[in-house]
C-alpha cells in the first residue's frame, strides 16, 4: 500500500511536470550523473513510505466509499501531519533542481528539450527501483513520448506551413504598397491634370468672355460704318444728278449760241444725226457679220492647190498602209515559223542529246537476272517493256533493300530548321527493316486518318507535320523516330512503286497534296459512271457501256485517249464484257491495274501541254506578275471561273488572296515548276462534278474507290 502511495504520487507529479514542459527531443543523458544516482538508490536499503496516508486520499479517488483507508483502520492514534519526506525522494529532488540549474536557458527554442530530459532522468531512476511497476510506468512513459513526438511533428508541419504563409504574407504586403505607392503616384498626376484643365478652362471662359465683348463692338462698329456708307452712297448720287443737269445746260446753252450764230434750223439738224446714227448702226452690224461669216475663208484657187496636194498624199497614205499591212502579216507569219523552228531545234537538240547518251554501247541486261533475287523469272517479269533507266531504277530498288535490311540503326539528322519536322533528332534511330507490304499499308492508313482530320478541321494541314505526328499518336514520342525514318529511307528508295513514289513526292514537296485527291476524284467519278450504266448490278459491262461510260466520266478527253483507256482495260475483257470493279483493284504492294495507270500518264500529259501553251502565251516575259499569268489563264482557258483562277495565281504566287500584290513578279521558270507541281489542268471543257471545283477544294471530297 506504501510503495502504491509513493508511485502514484510520482506518476502525478511526473504528468503535471510534463505537461508544464511541452514536447522535446531526448538528449543523450549523461553518463556520470547516471552512475552517481544508481549508486545512491542501491546504497539505500530500505524506502520510506511517506506519504502513505493523508495525501494519499488526494491521490486515490478511486477507492469503494464503504471502506476506509488502510492507515485508518490499523491505528487510531492521532498521527502528526507534518513527517519528513523519504531520503531517495528528497535525493531525486535535489538531483532535480540541481540538473534545472546547471542548464543553459538562453537557447531559445530548444529551452524546453532541455528542462524536459531531468524529469525523464529521474522517472527512468523511478521506474528502475520499483521493478513491479516498471511495465506499467514503461508503458504510460512510452504513450506520453509517442504523444510528444505527434505533436512535434504537427508543430514541424505548421511551422513549414506558418513559414509559407509568412512569405506570402511578405509578398501580398509588399505588392499592396507598391499598388498603393502606384495609385498614389496616379491620383497626385490626376490632380494635378485636374488643376491644369480647371486653369485652362477659366482661361478659355476669360478669353470666350474677351471676344464676345470684341464681337459686340465689331458689330456697333460695322452697323455705324453701314448707316455712314449709306448717307454717303445718296449724297454721291444727289451730287450726279446736280452735276448732269448742269453739264446738260451748258451744252443747251452752247448749242444755242451756235445756231443763232448760224442760223440753222435745230429740228432738222436733230433729224439728220439720229438718221446718221441708225445708217452707221447697220453698217456696223453688216461688218460684223461678214467678218465672222469670211474671216477664214481663202481664195478658190490656193483651196484647188491644196485639195490637190491632199489627194496625191491620201493616195500615197493609203499604198504605203497596205504595204504595212502586207510586212506585218509576214512578220507575224516569219514568228510563227520562228517559233516553230525553234521548237524542232529544241527537240532536235534533244533527241542528239538522247542519242548520244544512248549512243554508248548498251549493257547486256540479261546479266543482272543472276544477281537480283529471285532469279532469271523474276527479272524477267520486272524488266519485260522497260527503259534502260527503268531498268536501272529496279537494280537500285534491289540493292537498295539489301543494303537497307543489313542496316540496324540510322543516324540522326540534327535539330536544324533544315531538317524536315519528321526527321529532326539526335542520336540513333532503330530501323524498323519494314517490308513494302508493310509500307504500302501504314500509307494507306496515313492517308485514310489524314483526309478524316482535314474533313473535321475544313482545311488541309501540312503532310510532314501530320506524317510525325501519327506516329507521335501511335507509338508514342520516343519511338516516332524510328517508324518516320525506316518508312522515309524505304520511300526513298522504292522509285518504281507509284504509291510510295507519290508519297515520297508530296511529303518532300516536289508535289502538292491536290495531285492525290485529284486522282481519288477522277477515280470515283469512274466508278460512279461505271456503276450508273451497271443497271442490272453484275458486275460486267459491254464494251460499248464501257466505252460510253468513259466518255461520259471523262468527257474533255479525246476518242484517242478513250480508246488508250478502252485498251487499257482490255485484259479484263471476258466475251466482249468488262468486269469492271476488278479494274480498281489494289495489290498488297501498292501495285495497280493498267487502267489506273494510264488515267495518271494522261494526266500528266495533260497538265504538260496545257502548261506549255500557258508558256507560249506568256510569249517572251521572264517575269511574270499575276496579271499577266491571270490573261493568260483567260486566253488558254475559256472555262475558269473566277474562284479556280484565283486559286490557280495564289498557289503560283504562294500568298493568300488578301496578300496577292500586283506588283510581284517572280520568274518564269520558277512559275512554270511550281505550276508542274500543283494540281494544275483545263477547265474549259470539264463537266459533271469536276467543272467548278478547284484543286484546293478536293480533298474533303474524296474517297478510295475500291482496294485490295
Amino acid at each position: 500500500m506504501e510503495n502504491r502511495a509513493s508511485v502514484f504520487w510520482w506518476v502525478s507529479f511526473n504528468q503535471s511536470s510534463a505537461s508544464l514542459e511541452g514536447p522535446a527531443s531526448l538528449p543523450n543523458v549523461k553518463i556520470s550523473e547516471q552512475k552517481k544516482l544508481k549508486s545512491l538508490v542501491l546504497s539505500s536499503s530500505h524506502l520510506s513510505s511517506w506519504p502513505a496516508y493523508a495525501p494519499g486520499q488526494a491521490i486515490l479517488q478511486n477507492r469503494k466509499p464503504c471502506t476506509l483507508p488502510e492507515w485508518r483502520s490499523t491505528s487510531k492514534d492521532h498521527v502528526p501531519l507534518s513527517i519528513s519526506k523519504p531520503r531517495y525522494l528528497e535525493d531525486l529532488e535535489s538531483h532535480l533542481r540541481k540538473e534545472l540549474q546547471a542548464l543553459d536557458l538562453n537557447k531559445g527554442k530548444k529551452v524546453q528539450e532541455l528542462k524536459l530530459q531531468p524529469y525523464r532522468e529521474v522517472f527512468e531512476f523511478f521506474m528502475e527501483e520499483f521493478k513491479t511497476y516498471k511495465p506499467l510506468l514503461a508503458s504510460i512513459k512510452n504513450e506520453y513520448e509517442l504523444t510528444i513526438a505527434h505533436l512535434r511533428e504537427k508543430i514541424y508541419s505548421l511551422e513549414a506551413v506558418n513559414g509559407v504563409l509568412v512569405t506570402a504574407s511578405d509578398q501580398c504586403t509588399r505588392q499592396i504598397l507598391a499598388f498603393q505607392e502606384q495609385e498614389k503616384i496616379e491620383i497626385t498626376k490626376l490632380k494635378e491634370e485636374r488643376l491644369y484643365l480647371l486653369k485652362l478652362i477659366d482661361k478659355m471662359k476669360e478669353e470666350k468672355c474677351s471676344l464676345q465683348t470684341q464681337v459686340a463692338k465689331m458689330r456697333k462698329a460695322v452697323a455705324e460704318e453701314y448707316l455712314r456708307y449709306l448717307n454717303e452712297c445718296d449724297a454721291r448720287k444727289l451730287l450726279l444728278i446736280d452735276l448732269n443737269e448742269m453739264y446738260r445746260q451748258k451744252e443747251e446753252l452752247k448749242h444755242a449760241k451756235v445756231q443763232d450764230s448760224k442760223g440753222e434750223d435745230t429740228v432738222k439738224l436733230t433729224l439728220a444725226l439720229k438718221i446718221a446714227r441708225q445708217d452707221l448702226t447697220k453698217v456696223q452690224v453688216e461688218l460684223n457679220t461678214m467678218r465672222a461669216n469670211y474671216g477664214d475663208v481663202v481664195p478658190r484657187r490656193d483651196f484647188e492647190l491644196h485639195e490637190q496636194k491632199y489627194n496625191e498624199l491620201a493616195e500615197k497614205m493609203s499604198t504605203l498602209q497596205k504595204d504595212f499591212d502586207d510586212l506585218q502579216e509576214e512578220y507575224e507569219t516569219m514568228l510563227d515559223v520562228h517559233k516553230q523552228v525553234a521548237e524542232e531545234r529544241d527537240q532536235f537538240y534533244n533527241d542528239l542529246i538522247n542519242v548520244q547518251r544512248s549512243s554508248t554501247p548498251r549493257p547486256s541486261w540479261d546479266k543482272c537476272a543472276e544477281v537480283i533475287a529471285g532469279g532469271p523469272e523474276r527479272w524477267k517479269v520486272v524488266s519485260e517493256g522497260k527503259t534502260s533507266d527503268q531498268l536501272v531504277d529496279i537494280l537500285l530498288e534491289d540493292l537498295g533493300t539489301v543494303l537497307l535490311r543489313e542496316m540496324d540503326t540510322f543516324v540522326g539528322r540534327g535539330r536544324s530548321e533544315k531538317i524536315p519536322i519528321y526527321l529532326r533528332c539526335d542520336g540513333l534511330v532503330r530501323n524498323k527493316k519494314l517490308t513494302k507490304k508493310d509500307i504500302v499499308a501504314i500509307l494507306r492508313e496515313i492517308w485514310k486518318e489524314k483526309i478524316a482530320l482535314d474533313q473535321q478541321r475544313g482545311k488541309r494541314s501540312s503532310l510532314s507535320e501530320f506524317f510525325l505526328n501519327f506516329f507521335q499518336r501511335k507509338y508514342g514520342d520516343a519511338f516516332a523516330f524510328d517508324w518516320t525514318y525506316s518508312i522515309y529511307e524505304s520511300i526513298k528508295l522504292y522509285r518504281t512503286n507509284e504509291a510510295m513514289s507519290l508519297f515520297h513526292n508530296i511529303l518532300m514537296g516536289n508535289l502538292d497534296e491536290g495531285v492525290y485527291h485529284s486522282h481519288l476524284l477522277q477515280l470515283n467519278n469512274l466508278l460512279r459512271e461505271l456503276t450508273a450504266a451497271d443497271t442490272a448490278n453484275t458486275g460486267e459491262l459491254t464494251n460499248e457501256q464501257f466505252t460510253f461510260a468513259l466518255k461520259a466520266a471523262f468527257s474533255f478527253k479525246t476518242d484517242e485517249e478513250i480508246q488508250e483507256l478502252v485498251e487499257a482495260a482490255g485484259h479484263k475483257l471476258d466475251n466482249d464484257s468488262v468486269m469492271y470493279k476488278f479494274l480498281f483493284l489494289e495489290d498488297e504492294e501498292g501495285k495497280t491495274e493498267p487502267l489506273i495507270t494510264k488515267l495518271k500518264n494522261q494526266y500528266t500529259n495533260e497538265k504538260k501541254t496545257f502548261l506549255q501553251e500557258l508558256r507560249n502565251e506568256l510569249g517572251t516575259l521572264m517575269e511574270v506578275r499575276p496579271d499577266d499569268l491571270r490573261a493568260a489563264f483567260c486566253i488558254v482557258d475559256h472555262g475558269l471561273n473566277e474562284q479556280i483562277l484565283d486559286s490557280y495565281i495564289c498557289y503560283a504566287f504562294q500568298v493568300p488572296k488578301e496578300q496577292l500584290d500586283p506588283a510581284v513578279s517572280i520568274p518564269i521558270d520558277a512559275l512554270m515548276q511550281r505550276l508542274m507541281a500543283g494540281d494544275i489542268r483545263r477547265q474549259g471543257t470539264f463537266s459533271g462534278d469536276q467543272k467548278n471545283l478547284p484543286p484546293s477544294h478536293t480533298a474533303e471530297e474524296t474517297e478510295v474507290p475500291t482496294s485490295t
